[in-house]
């Protein structure tokens, strides 16, 4: 170990270990410290401090007890007569005078413990933050929240202000970093997950620091290091790594910004040099640092641990190096910068501090050029630093142009006008997974089947595969995994695994494994030299995975490699379905509003085919967050914003919104995360906030929730009958169509005949409960359009009955005129189909059999019935087109079968059915067999040739409405409802005892 070692002295008594904070006054004579554990807020003197030594008993000069709880931040206000702000677990945040330490106000109180504070360069503003939802801005001249940006999930532990004051950077508990623009007072660029996560312990926190010039800014990486992000670009520029073996919980600047100081959860504290990237100095303590802040003006680190004690680490830099405070950046120089342009016009920072000093009648606004980046180090000028100088101030000069003009546009959307400055493509990803967490178990896939995990163990990850039907077949071997797999697919057949590349020398790998095979040694992997994989995905026989030069391979399940595509951008992900694999990638760069723009192609494996290409629609300024199939195949996308489209082949292709979680949430605090759905429901995983995926352990609960069109509110109030409505709609079209589809390519439907009639009787009975709707709320004309859409006959019958007993005469008129008209146009449908069967059975005649020949059918009583339509008779207003006037207590039933049971006037009110093999009335009943059309072709053909004359005598006669008046004045025609009673009684004579359908 390097240097003397740092004597630690103790100022807060602490039972077990807690957050404490220390840092110093603004010209280094004080330092200031407190503890979770202590409600008390300490003085001491710096020069004392170091006179002294371990338990010498040097008192501080001042102790504040004003909070009720124990204090978890500190923040001095730099300059001369500046405030100290401490917060507190208790939820509030108090000013003193500093150094005295009097008690000035309390500042605000929240409704949840407090995490951090910030104060910016000139002091006039504070920021304060902790498990509430939001950052306050408060003004210190008059202790007033100025903004609250709200944006992280979790609680905010850290906060720094940009020593240029254009930014704030804040991080949450879950390692999320986001960058706010003063300027606009909103986001201005998002890390996700960049930072580790502590979970349950409290004694340290997230935290980040810039550099002194404010072009760096340090935050603690996921793999024991610290990394160092672009100011303007927020990408990363250089990794300091070493010898940490647990993470970074605490971190600070030299004042010249050439060193940093990092603790570790591994009780070490690392000086580094950050031009070389190593570590020059080290120190390790009995416990945790949790705190450190290097002397503004010297070469001195004050650090503080769990436990509450404190000390001064003196002589930080050997004398053989550079001292921490020689050059240090001079923000206030009005010194023109080194590479600047011809047209130097001034560039004033637009930060709210400015805004506030200016509405309160204050000074001039501070102002300030923007300067590039200058050295920081030494005078070494080595050409790569000038280039790079040279590229950031020109990113810099042009961001400056086009942050104005986003700020004259911020009036009324400041988050819109963040997004101008920071369009950023989305990052490809696998549907159903989750974010790595270092020691934690994250899933790689999750879908309805099963789902894979993986956790980091010692140099190699542990994989395990799990099926939500425990009773499905023989548990899944364990895999030990030595690539690092970060992507992952499972379907029925088995699993794919792939990993990205981890430097110049390895290479992407990927490794299919089956579940069962009657071949030992089925498994294999294939190695990608030059690219890496970015999404893979499994299907009915087949496994793709899309690369990094943008090519789409194939391979059979035993691994030959088929087919190598190139698709058109970028992947964002995949996804795979039975024969059908989609793949979404980017078209273009964000639009100027932040928007994504997205293609999804899907190609047929099998049949080599492209059977879709367009746009993936989303939600303005969402990005996707899952992408897959349902489980009857229907093409499904869900967004950041929480919308579940589903794609159609309505209006020539489109995506149809079918789910909102904002609507379907019980709380604010809830999001959904989507594992699947079928042709009814979404499958997904409720997560609470903060939390916005689910956790390995506990075993997450699947939650069921119904598809919903986001209906406007109605008028009517009947928002859940127009869903049901829409969705059942929705659902007959897919039906119809995958009809359509198997006709084209001569296959026999009949399978769907069932579905697809007991989806037209489930829509039309939804369509006679909104009738009804309609009729109490006064809506006659949305009722009349609402009849149009009614496919059977028997609910046409039904929604007359209902006008009927609500008397609404207005309506009767409507639906009657509408019966009649479509009683036409059936029977002229009927009669076209009858004279192609005709013509077609006279060209292709069998040999017919005595049954065949029949010129009529028999009753039960051996009465001949004739077997042509019956005449309509005008004067007549019972049923007689149901079927033939009988003798009273005799049932017709003939030989041949059911074909003439209910006239032609009553076949399908929509439509034809293309497939003539077999057809079903709308009254439920059906067709024997296809020799029974044969049968009554026959009949039909001879009962034309023995009535030939009679038909030539007989004028085309107009289908009768039963409903209707009267024309004959002599006759008193029964009432209505009689008239409706009377034919429910003769339908019922003729259909079928087990109709599925009754309205």
């Amino acid at each position: 170990m390097k240097g003397r070692q740092v004597k630690l002295r103790e100022a807060h008594k602490s039972g077990s270990p807690a957050l404490c904070s220390a840092v110093w006054g603004p010209g280094g004579q004080h330092v200031v410290t407190s503890s979770a554990a202590d409600t008390a807020v300490l003085i001491h003197d710096a020069a004392a401090l170091l006179a002294g030594g371990r338990g010498s008993g040097v008192a501080p000069l001042s102790t504040m007890r004003l909070h009720k709880e124990g204090v978890t931040a500190l923040a001095v206000a730099p300059g001369p007569g500046g405030s100290l702000a401490s917060g507190s677990i208790d939820h509030s945040v108090k000013f003193y005078t500093f150094p005295e330490g009097e008690f000035q106000s309390n500042v605000a109180r929240f409704t949840l413990p407090i995490r951090s504070l910030s104060f910016n360069k000139k002091g006039t503003l504070l920021a304060a933050a902790g498990d509430d939802d939001g950052i306050k801005l408060i003004a210190t001249i008059d202790n007033t929240i100025a903004k609250v940006l709200k944006g992280h999930k979790g609680s905010v532990t850290g906060l720094a202000f940009d020593p240029r004051n254009d930014y704030l950077a804040s991080v949450d508990s879950f390692g999320t970093v986001i960058y706010w623009d003063l300027c606009i007072g909103g986001e201005a660029r998002t890390l996700t997950r960049v930072a580790p996560t502590f979970r349950s312990d409290n004694s340290v926190r997230n935290v980040l620091c810039w550099s002194p010039d404010g072009h760096t800014l340090a935050v603690p990486g996921l793999r024991n290091n610290v990394v160092l992000y672009d100011r303007d670009t927020g990408e990363e520029v250089s990794t300091l790594k070493g010898d940490h073996e647990q993470p970074v919980c605490s971190l600070c600047w030299s004042p010249n910004g050439r060193y940093l100081a990092s603790a570790g959860l591994d009780m070490q504290v690392l000086i580094w040099d950050v031009k070389s990237r190593q570590d020059i100095e080290r120190q390790k303590f009995d416990e945790k640092i949790c705190s450190l802040a290097w002397k503004p003006d010297g070469n001195s680190l004050l650090l503080i641990d769990v436990r509450g004690r404190f000390g001064i680490w003196e002589s930080v830099i050997p004398s053989t190096m550079k001292s921490p405070t020689e050059g240090i950046p001079d923000l206030n120089s009005t010194k023109a910068p080194l590479f600047d342009d011809d047209d130097g016009d001034d560039r004033t920072s637009c930060g709210l501090e400015d805004d506030i000093d200016e509405s309160l009648c204050d000074s001039t606004p501070f102002s300030h050029k923007r300067l590039k980046r200058k050295s920081t180090f030494d005078g070494d000028s080595e050409d790569d630093d000038l280039i790079h100088q040279l590229e950031l101030s020109n990113r810099m000069k042009d961001k400056h142009k086009d942050k104005k003009e986003d700020a004259a546009k911020a009036s009324g959307d400041s988050a819109s006008s963040g997004r101008l400055v920071t369009a950023k493509m989305q990052a490809a990803f696998q549907p159903g997974s989750t974010p790595p967490q270092p020691g934690m178990r994250n899933f790689l896939a999750y879908n309805m089947l099963g789902s894979i995990t993986t956790v980091e163990n010692e140099g190699h990850s542990h994989v395990e595969v799990d099926f939500h039907d425990t009773g499905r077949g023989p548990r899944v071997p364990s895999m030990t995994d030595y690539f690092g797999f970060t992507m992952a697919a499972l379907n029925e057949s088995g699993s794919v695994f792939a990993n990205p590349c981890k430097g110049d020398k390895s290479m992407s790998t990927l490794m299919y494994r089956p579940f069962s095979s009657w071949a030992g040694n089925s498994e294999w992997s294939m190695r990608f030299e030059g690219e890496e994989v970015k999404a893979v995905a499994l299907g009915a026989g087949w496994v793709a995975a899309v690369t990094s030069l943008n090519f789409l391979r194939i391979f059979t399940e035993g691994g030959l490699q088929m087919h190598i595509l190139s698709v058109s951008g970028p992947v964002v992900t995949t996804a795979g379905h039975g024969d059908q694999l989609a793949i979404v990638s980017h078209a273009s760069d964000c639009l100027p509003s932040g928007d994504q723009v997205l293609d999804v192609k899907v190609f047929n494996i099998s049949e080599r085919a492209q059977s879709l290409s367009g746009r993936l629609l989303l939600t303005p300024s969402s990005q996707l967050s899952w992408f897959g199939f349902s489980d009857n195949g229907q093409l499904s996308s869900y967004d950041s914003k929480g919308i579940l489209r589903v794609f159609s082949s309505q209006f020539g292709g489109s995506w149809l919104p079918v789910f909102s979680s904002v609507k379907a949430r019980k709380s604010e605090d809830e999001s959904h995360w989507v594992v699947g759905l079928d042709a009814n429901n979404i499958f997904c995983i409720v997560c609470k906030y903060p939390q916005s995926y689910p956790e390995v352990m506990p075993k997450p609960v699947l939650t069921l929730l119904e598809l919903s069109f986001p209906i406007a509110s109605s008028d009517l109030g009947a928002n859940s009958l127009e869903n049901e409505f829409m969705m059942r709609k929705l659902h007959l079209s897919q039906i119809q169509n995958k009809m359509d589809e198997m006709s084209a390519l001569g296959l026999d439907t009949t399978a769907y005949d069932d579905e697809a009639f007991n989806m037209e009787a489930g829509l039309d009975r939804c369509i006679l409960r909104l009738i009804s709707s309609c009729c109490s709320g006064d809506k006659l004309i949305r009722a009349t359009e609402l009849a149009k859409l009614l496919t059977l006959e028997k609910s046409m019958k039904g929604a007359l009955t209902l006008v009927t007993r609500l008397k609404l005469p207005m309506l009767q008129e409507k639906f009657s005129s509408i019966l009649e008209e479509r009683m036409l146009n059936d029977k002229r449908i009927a009669g076209a189909v009858g004279i192609c069967s005709n013509a077609t059975i006279t060209r292709n005649m069998p040999v017919l059999t005595p049954h065949t020949t029949l010129p009529s059918k028999f009753g039960q009583n051996g009465k001949k019935i004739d077997s042509s339509l019956p005449v309509l008779n005008p004067g007549n207003q019972e049923s007689s087109l149901i079927e033939p006037k009988k003798p009273d207590g005799e049932q017709a039933r003939g030989i041949i079968g059911s074909d003439l049971k209910v006239s032609p006037a009553f076949t399908s009110l929509a439509k034809v059915r293309k497939n003539s093999e077999t057809k079903r009335d709308r009254n439920g009943a059906s067709n024997a067999t296809i020799a029974n059309k044969n049968k009554g072709a026959m009949n039909q053909i001879v009962a034309e040739k023995m009535s030939t004359e009679h038909c030539n005598r007989t004028e085309p006669q107009r289908p009768f409405n039963p409903f209707a008046k009267s024309s004959s004045g002599k006759e008193q025609s029964p009432s209505l409802l009689d008239s409706i009673k009377k034919m429910n009684v003769e339908t019922e004579k003729v259909e079928k005892p087990n109709s599925k359908v009754k309205v």
